[in-house]
């Protein structure tokens, strides 16, 4: 936390203290555009419905993800939806450790951190509520945990080993996606120990969890589908 006071006091006293907020907030606004707009590139719809010409959100469960689409689709198109739900990811976090984490914070690695939580965030937002698909995106998990990859390894070895524990154990897809929106905010606190952090943390768990409400509705009735590598016929 020093390194962030010391860096606002920085900016303070060079752009005094109207100056210090319009460029934090300036920045981390553009942040959170850019960051939106590039989780706004579902790779399930796009391939579905501009690929396939069938939009993977009137299948199945009507999600948006990646497991949807392998169930409804299968075949070598699905490494198309990973790799651009990862890309995406990967471009957010790297705009979030370049505004706020090189151009506010100096390179200051609290700043950096703080930069790709932000960035991680606001593409998680556009993932799951695209503006350009109606709103109506997926689950989050391949970007969240190409998001946990980029901030820390350790954070990313717990939540993916977590939720592919489960999702073996159980082929419950979903309760190993419910047990990464847990065990990403518990992460991040152990790692780093900062309330701003905690709170990011806790939005992106919560939103996984909200996401996947309806999945765990249905594993409590014991109804949930079990995940199976061959495509449904």
């Amino acid at each position: 936390m020093e390194q962030l006071y010391d860096c606002l006091n920085w900016l303070e006293q060079a752009k005094g203290l109207s100056g210090m907020i319009w460029t934090v907030v300036g920045f981390a606004a553009l942040t959170a555009v850019i960051s939106y707009f590039c989780g706004c590139f579902n790779g399930a719809v796009i391939v579905s419905k501009y690929i396939l010409r069938d939009d993977v959100r009137t299948h199945g469960s009507g999600n948006a993800g990646l497991t949807n689409f392998h169930r409804t689709f299968g075949g070598p198109l699905t490494l198309v939806v990973i790799l651009l739900d990862v890309v995406k990811a990967v471009a957010a976090v790297l705009v979030g450790t370049w505004l706020l984490g090189s151009a506010v914070g100096h390179g200051a690695p609290v700043w950096v951190v703080l930069g790709k939580y932000w960035a991680g965030l606001f593409c998680m937002l556009g993932h799951m509520f695209p503006c350009m698909f109606k709103f109506k995106g997926g689950k989050g998990i391949l970007s969240g945990g190409t998001i946990a990859i980029m901030l820390d390894w350790r954070l990313a070895l717990v939540c993916w080993g977590g939720f592919l524990i489960l999702a073996v154990m159980t082929k419950w897809v979903s309760l190993g996606s419910l047990s990464t929106g847990i065990t990403f905010p518990l992460m991040t606190w152990v790692l780093y120990q900062n309330w701003v952090l905690l709170l990011l943390g806790l939005i992106i768990g919560g939103l996984i969890i909200w996401k996947h409400r309806g999945n765990l509705r249905r594993i409590l009735r014991g109804e949930e589908s079990k995940f199976s590598f061959h495509r449904k016929s």
